[in-house]
Protein backbone atom coordinates (compact mmCIF):
# COMPACT_ATOMS: atom_id res chain seq x y z
CA UNK A 1 0.00 0.00 0.00
CA UNK A 2 3.05 2.28 0.75
CA UNK A 3 3.51 2.73 -2.99
CA UNK A 4 0.46 3.49 -4.17
CA UNK A 5 -0.82 7.33 -5.19
CA UNK A 6 -2.49 9.27 -2.84
CA UNK A 7 -4.99 9.64 -5.26
CA UNK A 8 -5.86 6.17 -5.54
CA UNK A 9 -9.68 5.91 -4.69
CA UNK A 10 -10.50 4.10 -1.22
CA UNK A 11 -13.94 1.70 -1.25
CA UNK A 12 -14.84 1.14 2.24
CA UNK A 13 -17.95 -1.21 2.11
CA UNK A 14 -20.47 -0.88 5.30
CA UNK A 15 -23.32 -2.84 5.52
CA UNK A 16 -24.91 -4.51 8.60
CA UNK A 17 -25.87 -7.65 10.61
CA UNK A 18 -29.78 -7.79 11.15
CA UNK A 19 -32.97 -9.73 10.94
CA UNK A 20 -34.51 -9.95 7.41
CA UNK A 21 -38.00 -11.48 7.70
CA UNK A 22 -38.42 -14.78 8.09
CA UNK A 23 -37.31 -15.96 4.90
CA UNK A 24 -33.65 -14.25 4.48
CA UNK A 25 -30.42 -14.71 6.76
CA UNK A 26 -28.49 -11.76 9.40
CA UNK A 27 -25.89 -11.19 6.51
CA UNK A 28 -28.33 -10.00 4.15
CA UNK A 29 -26.93 -6.37 3.60
CA UNK A 30 -23.60 -8.06 3.64
CA UNK A 31 -23.53 -10.43 1.38
CA UNK A 32 -25.24 -8.01 -1.28
CA UNK A 33 -22.43 -4.79 -0.71
CA UNK A 34 -19.71 -7.29 -1.08
CA UNK A 35 -21.05 -8.89 -4.39
CA UNK A 36 -21.50 -5.55 -5.88
CA UNK A 37 -18.23 -3.92 -4.21
CA UNK A 38 -15.84 -7.23 -5.22
CA UNK A 39 -17.96 -6.46 -9.17
CA UNK A 40 -16.73 -2.65 -8.36
CA UNK A 41 -13.20 -3.70 -7.39
CA UNK A 42 -13.10 -6.15 -10.42
CA UNK A 43 -13.26 -3.76 -12.93
CA UNK A 44 -10.87 -1.35 -11.82
CA UNK A 45 -8.26 -3.59 -10.73
CA UNK A 46 -4.96 -2.03 -9.17
CA UNK A 47 -6.52 1.27 -9.65
CA UNK A 48 -8.30 1.53 -6.79
CA UNK A 49 -8.21 -0.16 -3.23
CA UNK A 50 -10.91 -1.68 -1.42
CA UNK A 51 -10.90 -1.91 2.72
CA UNK A 52 -13.12 -4.69 4.03
CA UNK A 53 -16.37 -5.44 4.47
CA UNK A 54 -18.21 -3.65 7.50
CA UNK A 55 -20.57 -5.71 8.72
CA UNK A 56 -21.63 -3.92 11.88
CA UNK A 57 -23.89 -1.46 10.98
CA UNK A 58 -26.63 0.73 12.80
CA UNK A 59 -29.86 -1.54 13.11
CA UNK A 60 -30.71 0.21 16.48
CA UNK A 61 -34.42 -0.44 15.07
CA UNK A 62 -34.13 -3.90 14.40
CA UNK A 63 -33.04 -5.19 17.81
CA UNK A 64 -37.02 -6.13 18.70
CA UNK A 65 -35.72 -9.10 16.58
CA UNK A 66 -33.35 -12.12 17.79
CA UNK A 67 -29.74 -11.98 16.12
CA UNK A 68 -29.65 -8.26 15.06
CA UNK A 69 -26.33 -7.31 16.33
CA UNK A 70 -25.89 -2.82 16.41
CA UNK A 71 -23.86 -0.68 17.11
CA UNK A 72 -25.00 2.55 19.25
CA UNK A 73 -25.38 5.02 16.32
CA UNK A 74 -22.83 7.41 18.51
CA UNK A 75 -20.43 4.66 18.91
CA UNK A 76 -21.36 3.97 15.24
CA UNK A 77 -19.99 7.55 14.01
CA UNK A 78 -16.98 7.07 15.73
CA UNK A 79 -16.45 3.63 14.40
CA UNK A 80 -16.94 5.05 10.21
CA UNK A 81 -15.13 7.90 11.31
CA UNK A 82 -12.26 5.63 12.44
CA UNK A 83 -11.73 4.32 9.27
CA UNK A 84 -11.44 6.71 7.57
CA UNK A 85 -8.63 8.73 9.66
CA UNK A 86 -6.60 5.50 9.33
CA UNK A 87 -6.19 6.31 5.37
CA UNK A 88 -6.58 10.48 5.92
CA UNK A 89 -3.68 9.60 7.95
CA UNK A 90 -1.67 7.94 5.15
CA UNK A 91 -2.51 10.45 2.72
CA UNK A 92 -5.09 9.18 1.05
CA UNK A 93 -7.44 11.99 -0.29
CA UNK A 94 -10.19 10.15 -2.47
CA UNK A 95 -12.24 8.21 0.10
CA UNK A 96 -15.22 6.64 -0.79
CA UNK A 97 -18.02 4.84 2.20
CA UNK A 98 -19.82 2.46 -0.10
CA UNK A 99 -23.36 1.61 1.81
CA UNK A 100 -25.49 -1.28 2.08
CA UNK A 101 -27.92 -0.59 4.56
CA UNK A 102 -30.49 1.82 5.29
CA UNK A 103 -29.89 2.53 8.60
CA UNK A 104 -26.38 3.68 8.13
CA UNK A 105 -27.62 6.88 5.86
CA UNK A 106 -27.77 9.45 8.63
CA UNK A 107 -24.78 8.54 10.64
CA UNK A 108 -22.26 8.18 8.00
CA UNK A 109 -23.40 11.38 6.06
CA UNK A 110 -23.00 12.94 9.27
CA UNK A 111 -19.31 11.59 9.00
CA UNK A 112 -18.37 12.51 5.84
CA UNK A 113 -20.05 16.32 7.19
CA UNK A 114 -17.80 16.51 10.43
CA UNK A 115 -14.13 15.17 8.92
CA UNK A 116 -14.30 17.42 6.10
CA UNK A 117 -14.57 20.23 8.59
CA UNK A 118 -12.09 18.90 10.94
CA UNK A 119 -9.51 18.76 7.49
CA UNK A 120 -10.97 21.71 6.35
CA UNK A 121 -7.21 23.34 6.08
CA UNK A 122 -5.65 20.16 4.00
CA UNK A 123 -6.72 21.14 -0.05
CA UNK A 124 -7.72 18.43 -2.30
CA UNK A 125 -9.83 16.44 0.11
CA UNK A 126 -12.80 13.99 -1.51
CA UNK A 127 -14.86 12.63 1.20
CA UNK A 128 -18.28 10.66 0.19
CA UNK A 129 -20.80 8.64 1.46
CA UNK A 130 -23.44 6.89 -1.01
CA UNK A 131 -25.88 4.23 -0.61
CA UNK A 132 -25.67 1.71 -3.83
CA UNK A 133 -29.33 1.89 -4.72
CA UNK A 134 -28.89 5.15 -4.83
CA UNK A 135 -26.24 5.04 -7.43
CA UNK A 136 -28.28 3.45 -10.27
CA UNK A 137 -27.81 5.52 -13.91
CA UNK A 138 -31.21 3.82 -14.51
CA UNK A 139 -34.22 3.56 -12.63
CA UNK A 140 -33.32 0.36 -10.84
CA UNK A 141 -37.59 -0.61 -11.03
CA UNK A 142 -36.18 -0.98 -15.13
CA UNK A 143 -34.19 -3.14 -15.37
CA UNK A 144 -36.39 -6.18 -15.22
CA UNK A 145 -39.49 -6.23 -17.07
CA UNK A 146 -41.34 -8.20 -14.02
CA UNK A 147 -39.81 -6.07 -11.59
CA UNK A 148 -43.28 -5.16 -9.49
CA UNK A 149 -41.35 -2.43 -6.34
CA UNK A 150 -40.63 0.54 -7.50
CA UNK A 151 -37.79 1.32 -4.52
CA UNK A 152 -35.71 -0.76 -1.84
CA UNK A 153 -37.23 -2.07 1.00
CA UNK A 154 -36.34 -4.95 3.57
CA UNK A 155 -35.67 -7.94 2.85
CA UNK A 156 -38.37 -7.08 -0.02
CA UNK A 157 -38.39 -8.14 -3.92
CA UNK A 158 -35.23 -6.88 -4.78
CA UNK A 159 -33.14 -7.85 -1.66
CA UNK A 160 -34.44 -11.61 -2.29
CA UNK A 161 -33.98 -11.45 -6.06
CA UNK A 162 -30.46 -10.37 -5.42
CA UNK A 163 -29.83 -12.92 -3.22
CA UNK A 164 -31.34 -15.77 -5.48
CA UNK A 165 -29.09 -14.88 -7.46
CA UNK A 166 -26.19 -15.09 -5.73
CA UNK A 167 -27.06 -17.76 -2.43
CA UNK A 168 -29.93 -19.75 -3.34
CA UNK A 169 -29.64 -21.81 -0.68
CA UNK A 170 -30.37 -19.09 2.14
CA UNK A 171 -33.85 -17.80 0.83
CA UNK A 172 -36.62 -19.41 2.81
CA UNK A 173 -39.96 -20.43 1.40
CA UNK A 174 -41.58 -16.95 -0.42
CA UNK A 175 -44.48 -18.76 -0.43
CA UNK A 176 -45.35 -18.34 2.98
CA UNK A 177 -43.98 -14.37 3.03
CA UNK A 178 -46.93 -12.09 3.04
CA UNK A 179 -46.30 -8.76 1.56
CA UNK A 180 -45.93 -5.92 3.95
CA UNK A 181 -46.81 -2.42 1.79
CA UNK A 182 -44.53 0.32 2.11
CA UNK A 183 -47.10 2.84 4.12
CA UNK A 184 -46.87 6.60 4.11
CA UNK A 185 -44.76 7.47 7.70
CA UNK A 186 -45.77 11.26 7.89
CA UNK A 187 -43.52 11.90 4.50
CA UNK A 188 -42.20 14.12 3.63
CA UNK A 189 -41.36 14.15 7.57
CA UNK A 190 -39.03 11.72 8.89
CA UNK A 191 -40.04 9.51 11.61
CA UNK A 192 -38.43 7.95 14.30
CA UNK A 193 -39.38 4.01 14.48
CA UNK A 194 -38.62 1.00 14.93
CA UNK A 195 -39.32 -2.45 13.03
CA UNK A 196 -42.49 -3.35 14.67
CA UNK A 197 -44.10 -0.06 14.50
CA UNK A 198 -44.63 -0.89 10.45
CA UNK A 199 -43.90 -4.19 9.98
CA UNK A 200 -44.54 -7.41 12.83
CA UNK A 201 -43.06 -9.83 10.55
CA UNK A 202 -39.91 -7.80 9.96
CA UNK A 203 -40.09 -7.26 6.28
CA UNK A 204 -40.76 -4.51 3.77
CA UNK A 205 -42.11 -5.51 0.37
CA UNK A 206 -43.21 -8.31 -1.23
CA UNK A 207 -40.65 -10.64 -1.89
CA UNK A 208 -42.98 -13.21 -3.23
CA UNK A 209 -42.27 -11.62 -6.34
CA UNK A 210 -38.48 -12.48 -6.61
CA UNK A 211 -36.69 -14.56 -9.08
CA UNK A 212 -32.90 -15.21 -9.09
CA UNK A 213 -33.19 -13.46 -13.30
CA UNK A 214 -34.42 -10.11 -11.50
CA UNK A 215 -31.63 -10.48 -8.99
CA UNK A 216 -29.17 -10.71 -12.07
CA UNK A 217 -30.80 -7.78 -13.25
CA UNK A 218 -30.91 -5.50 -10.49
CA UNK A 219 -27.48 -6.31 -9.29
CA UNK A 220 -25.86 -5.48 -12.70
CA UNK A 221 -27.42 -2.07 -12.74
CA UNK A 222 -26.34 -1.36 -9.03
CA UNK A 223 -22.65 -2.21 -10.07
CA UNK A 224 -23.21 0.10 -12.92
CA UNK A 225 -23.85 2.69 -10.75
CA UNK A 226 -21.54 2.28 -7.69
CA UNK A 227 -18.59 2.60 -11.16
CA UNK A 228 -19.49 5.16 -12.63
CA UNK A 229 -19.07 6.84 -9.43
CA UNK A 230 -15.52 5.95 -8.55
CA UNK A 231 -15.09 6.37 -12.03
CA UNK A 232 -16.01 10.06 -11.59
CA UNK A 233 -13.53 9.85 -8.19
CA UNK A 234 -10.21 8.89 -10.68
CA UNK A 235 -11.06 11.54 -13.19
CA UNK A 236 -11.44 14.38 -10.64
CA UNK A 237 -8.62 17.08 -11.12
CA UNK A 238 -8.11 17.08 -7.49
CA UNK A 239 -9.55 20.99 -6.63
CA UNK A 240 -12.94 21.17 -8.50
CA UNK A 241 -16.61 21.50 -7.25
CA UNK A 242 -17.75 19.52 -10.44
CA UNK A 243 -17.14 15.76 -10.24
Amino acid sequence: MQALSRDTPVIFPVAALEQHGRHMPLFTDSLLLGEIAGRVEAQFSTRVLLAPLQWLGNSQHHLDFAGTMSATPRTYLDLLAGQFENFIAHGFRRLLMLNGHGGNDVPGKQVVYELRQQHRAQPGLLLLFATYWDLALTAPAAAHAGLQQTRMGHACEWETSMLLQIAPQLVGDLAAVPPVEFGNAFEPATRGWVMPDRSPPGHIGDARHATAEKGAALLQVFTAGAASLVQRMLQWDGSSWEG
